[in-house]
């Protein structure tokens, strides 16, 4: 007599119990997908900081010099039209060359006849091009993926400049780091120049020239940039450079700035803050070729992550801080083309501290002075003899 072995099929207890661990075991690596792409993100931003670094370097040897924070060509009136860029271009600009963009660099450097529509431009563009605002030269609009952050997921809209992540740093000065007592013809505001000696504490200098040699703290203790995050739209605290709306109290005090900032949110500023003009492009990392503070440049005042604020307008002196959406902190770009990474936690001193250029004659701040900033204005400066450094 044959008997046939019975069929025997899951139960639903069984059943129920395996999906319940395929759920946690999905639960588990949803997390670790979504860090392990972080990760990636962080490392590609790195090594966009890092090309940049080379530029820089390689700008050096070939000019003996750094390329100028806001710099760029004179204002030339023809017709009554501005056919320069007065004084107005970030760094970034000088770095195409050197970071693979020659053809980019070409379209600058070189009288331009078209329109970015395609029509005649009559007459043309200058060489090193108009205003970095102006949306009709091709340039300006052109998006260069190495002044990306990948971790940024904010995107230009149609008919904006292209945005950058990366910006130049300037110091732990205020008041005027946006001209450093430079004007748009390339001569000295002689009523500022008592403030020069607090805005050429940076690796950087608005709109004046700076050299590997001018950093006697050496490069490695140096910060030659930092990272920071496009402007969203949404009041986020490290996004967004609040308009004080021409009060320079921030001047003396930074941490002022700190007084729109929502109790029940704390990294965002409550509804209502005062920002410049979004739909015109006047926010935070909107205009890579723009070398205002509130387009290319932070200081070291502020630690990562934190507040920012402009006297008024995005061509107004400004507190700018290092931001990122990596968790924790931020890249910095030391002197020497080393990346590190800086936590929102490093030691930033007093943040009621007067700027070291303001008041005017200060006392408390003579030429010369350590920044109150703690270790992280020192990273800032770059001949004030602090000898402290990172790890």
């Amino acid at each position: 007599m044959n008997i046939k072995p019975s069929k025997r099929g899951f139960t639903l207890v069984e059943l129920l119990v395996v999906i319940a661990i395929i759920g946690v075991l999905v639960g588990l690596l949803l997390p670790a997908v979504q860090a392990a792409r972080e990760a990636a993100r962080r490392m590609q931003c790195s090594n966009n900081f890092k090309q940049i670094g080379l530029g820089l370097h390689n700008y050096h040897s070939a000019y003996n010099r750094l390329p100028t924070q806001s710099g760029g060509t004179k204002n030339t009136n023809v017709d009554g039209s501005i056919r320069g860029n007065l004084h107005l271009l970030s760094f970034l600009v000088g770095v195409t060359p050197f970071i693979e963009q020659q053809g980019l660099w070409e379209q600058i450097a070189n009288p331009r006849a078209i329109n970015h529509n395609g029509s005649t431009r009559t007459p043309p563009f200058p060489p090193m091009g108009p205003v970095p605002w102006d949306r009709s030269y091709t340039p300006w609009v052109t998006q260069v993926g190495t002044f990306r952050c990948p971790s940024d997921p904010n995107v230009p809209p149609a008919n904006f400049e292209a945005f950058t992540n990366y910006a130049a740093c300037i110091g732990d000065g205020i008041a005027s780091n946006n001209h450093s007592c430079v004007n748009d013809d390339g001569s000295d505001a002689s009523w500022c120049l008592p403030r020069r000696g607090g805005m050429d504490r940076g690796f950087f200098v608005s709109r004046v020239e700076t050299r590997f040699r001018d950093v006697l703290d050496g490069l490695s203790n140096t910060i030659a940039c930092g990272e920071i995050v496009t402007d969203n739209n949404t009041l986020e605290i490290n996004t967004v450079v609040v308009n004080r709306g021409s009060n320079a109290a921030f001047f003396s005090e930074p941490a002022v700035c700190e007084d729109t900032i929502d109790p029940n949110r704390p990294q965002f500023h409550v509804s209502g803050t005062n920002a410049n003009n979004w739909s015109s492009s006047q926010r935070r990392g909107m205009r890579w070729a723009d070398g205002r503070p509130v387009m290319s440049s932070v200081g070291t005042i502020m630690a990562p992550n934190g507040v920012s604020c402009a006297y008024s307008g995005d061509g107004s002196d400004t507190m700018v801080t290092v931001g990122s959406r990596h968790q924790g902190g931020a890249h910095v770009l030391m002197g020497d083309g080393a990346v590190r990474f800086i936590t929102d936690s490093i030691e930033a001193g007093n943040s009621r501290a007067n700027s070291p250029n303001w008041p005017v004659g200060s006392s408390t701040t003579p030429p010369g002075s350590e920044s109150p900033y703690g270790l992280w204005g020192a990273l800032g400066t770059k001949a004030m003899k602090e000898t402290g450094g990172l790890e």
